[in-house]
């Protein structure tokens, strides 16, 4: 059996000899189909990292941000688990995980108080990945929770009771390196949860012309959660997504953004694509399904850097 280095060199030596764009193409295939075992293990953060995904504004890619950065980081040898806070469950189907009616989720760690680890799958997707689905069950949370003491801080109590979240010292060496937390498009009660949960949040902003629309709200309420419940609340992360290198609006949408957020914004876009958009009804991510996609590669490099650049001191 060829090891990774061997079809690396080869991969390599291809390139050279024929240095065409399918050759190209057909190079990067190759790497990325051996996933995991082709590419060096990213060092892991000292604890971890909890982010939250959110833009209450529709269509911005998401959910598709969360789950195949979440493969990705998985594939670069990080430990992940996804909180699929949606009810619409998107994020658990594109993780190839159960979240029919009926199943252990999100609603039953926040509503009834089940420990996260009991309500956590594994997904069949990617190795390193775990998920906490969502149900149809969560479009009633809200209202279920409105009379619960300490309601927004239900989420976050239980990611922090969860065993493998946490320091290295306490946590040990199976400690989750990154939490992923996919909220609604809404900026309500769960949504809340997130923002009180999370260390650090990751907003995706498309490159189209509604980019910066009601992003003042998100960052207004944002403010506030940092204010009164949430003091570690960062945003970090700000992901330029459906990138259409081909016009002047998507660089000019880019531009803006670099300006507002600086060095918050990753220096990595991701391609408007239609494998990122065919690969959930497969029920997989386009790191699974495509893997040498323009769109896979794209995510990939974004974990990479949201990797090395670490949590915000």
């Amino acid at each position: 059996m060829r090891t990774a280095e061997d079809i690396a060199v080869a991969a390599s030596h291809f390139d050279e000899d024929h240095s065409t764009p399918l050759a190209r193409a057909a190079e990067h295939v190759v790497l990325a189909r051996h996933g995991a075992r082709m590419r060096p293990a990213l060092p892991r953060p000292e604890g971890t990292r909890i982010f939250v995904v959110a833009n209450q504004k529709g269509g911005v890619g998401k959910t598709t941000s969360t789950v195949n950065v979440a493969a990705a980081l998985g594939q670069l040898g990080q430990r992940v688990l996804v909180v699929d806070l949606d009810p619409q469950g998107n994020a658990s189907t594109a993780l190839g995980v159960e979240h029919r009616r009926g199943v252990a989720s999100t609603y039953d760690a926040l509503v009834d108080g089940v420990p996260l680890a009991e309500v956590a799958s594994p997904s069949p997707e990617v190795d390193n990945l775990m998920v906490v689905p969502a149900t149809i069950d969560l479009a009633g949370a809200e209202i279920e929770l409105v009379s619960v003491v300490a309601r927004e801080s239900r989420l976050r109590k239980a990611i922090h009771g969860h065993p493998q979240v946490g320091a290295a010292a306490e946590a040990g060496e199976d400690r989750f390196d990154y939490v992923l937390i996919d909220c609604p498009p809404s900026l309500g009660l769960l949504t809340l949860n997130a923002l009180v949960a999370g260390n650090e949040m990751m907003i995706p902003i498309q490159a189209e012309y509604y980019a910066l629309e009601g992003l003042g709200q998100l960052l207004e309420t944002v403010e506030m959660v940092k204010a009164h419940l949430n003091p570690g609340l960062d945003v970090s992360t700000i992901l330029v997504t459906m990138y259409d290198a081909r016009t002047r609006l998507a660089a000019g949408v880019a531009e803006e953004v670099r300006e507002h957020f600086g060095d918050q914004v990753l220096k990595t876009t991701i391609p408007r694509s239609v494998r990122v958009s065919e690969a959930p009804s497969y029920g997989q991510t386009v790191m699974t399904y495509d893997p040498g996609s323009p769109g896979a590669l794209s995510y990939l490099e974004a974990a990479r850097e949201i990797a090395i650049k670490g949590a915000p001191s």
